[in-house]
């Protein structure tokens, strides 16, 4: 890759750790919106529904991970570096501004009217989110329109295995959940 596509990898994951709230996850759409935009991972066979779980599999921040990932594919270790520090600046800067000032202004009425305007907006990015994730995985295919003869069963067999054990015992950790997970997919799927 050259010094100019390395350049375009960072302001990329840059603009898009400056412009989400609400985390890893709020990120997707964002990350989704570059993926597609600069053509990034159209030379694997994995898709970002597959990076994402990857991602959500390692130890670490998902968007860490997830711009490690995309950075890494792209463009080997130096991609996956500008990729990381590109989406951690952002919060690290705004971090340091919001620390040194956030006492004093903390209590302002601007303030907290920003901040309740910021709220609703990120449950409704999350829950976006959470959709599109759940159409993909249930159905390999884009939001709309959605083609019954694409849905995967046993998908939703994982995910509502998954979704009981969560519910029926709280003490099971997400470790166990991820593992467990991955030997169904493994006995449903069978190895590739």
């Amino acid at each position: 890759m050259t010094l100019p596509e390395l350049l375009v990898l960072f302001l990329a994951f840059f603009e898009i750790g400056l412009f989400t709230f609400g985390g890893g996850y709020a990120m997707i759409p964002m990350i989704e919106e570059a993926v597609l935009r600069h053509g990034w991972l159209a030379n694997t066979s994995f898709s970002l529904v597959d990076f994402i779980a990857v991602s959500e599999s390692t130890p670490g921040p998902f968007a860490v991970n997830i711009a490690t990932f995309i950075g890494m594919t792209e463009a080997g270790i130096p991609g996956a570096i500008l990729a990381t520090v590109g989406v951690v600046l952002p919060s690290f800067i705004v971090i340091l501004l919001i620390a040194r000032f956030f006492r004093a202004f903390s209590g302002h009425p601007i303030v907290k009217a920003v901040l309740s305007g910021i709220r609703p907006v990120v449950v409704g990015i999350l829950f976006t989110v959470m959709l599109s994730l759940t159409v993909k995985a249930l159905f390999h295919s884009p939001l709309w329109p959605l083609a019954w003869s694409d849905f995967d069963w046993k998908a939703l067999v994982i995910f509502a295995v998954i979704f009981g054990l969560s519910r029926l015992n709280k003490k099971i950790g997400p470790i166990i959940l991820i593992l467990f997970s991955a030997g169904l997919g493994i006995l449903l799927y069978g190895l590739v």
